[in-house]
């Protein structure tokens, strides 16, 4: 009978006391408790951090992709991801401005599958226009570049143009070509806000 009484005594008086004490603790303590220390308030995920790519703006066919930098002037090249008729992608481009006082005016790179005929090459024509040859630079384990480097008058026939239609050949079937389509509008707005690439 006596250990109950004291059972309930204390459960009757320590909440208060903690009450008090935690209320003084709270007072005296700074904003901001330990625990709120601990813990993340998050930060916001569609803000890039540097180093990373981000599209700052998509105008049509095309993406202007960036890279964050910590004095924010982000390098920009344009980009499209390629797909068949079926719609299933199949490559990517990308495309920069080039200094002027060169022959080229832009360059691009063209990124297609590994198990593509290298020998082959790669060719591209603007709206049924004369189709142009470029060969492959290399290869690793995202897929085999082409390096392409475009004067004026390809950039002027891409910035006036509808389409263009790049085709590779198949290395197990080089006796067939994947065709796909490279869309050109919006080519002018994103091409005029690329950086212009030194190296």
């Amino acid at each position: 009978m006596r250990t109950s009484l004291i059972a309930l005594t204390l459960a009757l008086v320590l909440p208060t006391q903690l009450l008090a004490q935690s209320t003084d603790d709270a007072e005296e303590a700074p904003a901001g408790s330990l625990i709120e220390d601990q813990l993340s308030l998050g930060e916001d995920a569609s803000i890039p951090q540097v180093g990373e790519t981000y599209t700052a703006e998509t105008n049509g066919d095309w993406d202007l992709r960036c890279i964050k930098t910590e004095d924010g002037n982000d390098p920009c090249q344009m980009y499209q991801l390629l797909s068949d008729a079926d719609g299933t992608p199949v490559a990517e481009i990308s495309v920069f401005r080039l200094p002027e006082g060169g022959r080229a005016v832009a360059g691009a790179t063209i990124i297609v599958p590994l198990e593509t005929s290298l020998p082959q090459q790669l060719t591209m024509q603007v709206d049924g226009g004369s189709a142009r040859r470029y060969p492959y630079a290399f290869c690793n384990p995202i897929g085999c570049y082409s390096r392409v480097g475009l004067v004026a008058d390809e950039v002027a026939a891409f910035r006036r143009g509808n389409a263009a239609k790049v085709t590779i050949v198949p290395a197990l079937a080089p006796d067939q070509k994947v065709e796909v389509t490279m869309g050109l509008s919006g080519f002018t707005a994103t091409f005029d806000k690329t950086t212009v690439t030194q190296n």
